[in-house]
This record gives structure tokens, sequence and C-alpha cells, in this order.
């Protein structure tokens, strides 16, 4: 299963913070589409199968919550210190 794009909250297109994406548009299950990050973290963190950024090196997606107690994932950070996630395509 891959991310292959994300959308941000309202007003927050050009941000870099994971905790303002909205959802995630998932490829390689039955219902591709949008997801919220917060139903996909709940996938995750309940065993779900991994689920991969579809940049390269493709990290895997790992459940986190904030220090607010928001749901949201990331993914491990590529050589420059960025989160993958945030580099994909935005609708």
């Amino acid at each position: 299963m891959f991310a292959i794009k994300i959308k941000m909250k309202n007003n927050c297109q050009m941000s870099r913070n994971l905790l303002e994406i909205d959802s995630i548009y998932l490829t390689g299950l039955q219902n591709e589409g949008y997801y919220k990050k917060e139903v996909i973290h709940d996938y995750l963190k309940n065993g779900g199968e991994n689920i991969f950024v579809n940049i390269t090196p493709h990290p895997r997606l790992q459940p986190a919550v904030s220090i607010n107690g928001e749901k949201y994932v990331r993914s491990i950070a590529n050589e420059y210190g960025f989160d993958n996630l945030l580099n994909l395509p935005r609708d």
C-alpha cells in the first residue's frame, strides 16, 4: 500500500507541518482514495498492513500523537531531515 498524495487542512496548502495534513490518498487497496490521517493512525496502530510513502526510499508510515493528543502519521525523515510525506503532491 502506498501514500501517493496529500490534502492539507484549509488555509494550510503550503505548510510543512505534519499536523496540518487533513487526509492522505492511498493506493494498493480495494477502496483507493483519501483517508483522514486519524483513520490511518488507528489502522496502523491496530496492526494494519504497512503503508509506504511513494517517494524513494519509500519510508513506512508510523502512527504518532501530538503533545495535544491529536492523532497523525509520519514517516522516517529522509537524509535531509524532512519527512517525505510532506513532499507528496498536494490537492
